[in-house]
């Protein structure tokens, strides 16, 4: 029997949880941690900070996800505190 072998970036998206409707994810830090946040996050001025500082960084166009140049720990309490905004 042959044995098929797919890439890791495909593996990778079989394997990543499906987004529900409302949300988006994004990848945070130099480990690409994904995160699925509520579209509503988009009207923050601080996230749209974070999205101007990820176009600058990466463009729109990057092959693996809107990645956010952000360290993890201040994404979540970013995160976090707009939640409870």
């Amino acid at each position: 029997m042959m044995s098929i072998r797919l890439p890791l970036s495909v593996l990778a998206k079989k394997q990543a949880a499906p987004v529900p409707k409302g949300h988006f994810a994004v990848y945070v830090g130099e480990s690409r941690k994904r995160f699925v946040i509520p579209t509503s996050y988009l009207k923050n001025p601080t996230f749209q900070a974070l999205l101007r500082r990820a176009e600058e960084e990466f463009g729109f166009e990057h092959h693996c996800g809107l990645t956010i140049p952000c360290n993890e720990d201040a994404f979540q309490a970013l995160t976090a505190h707009m939640a409870y905004a």
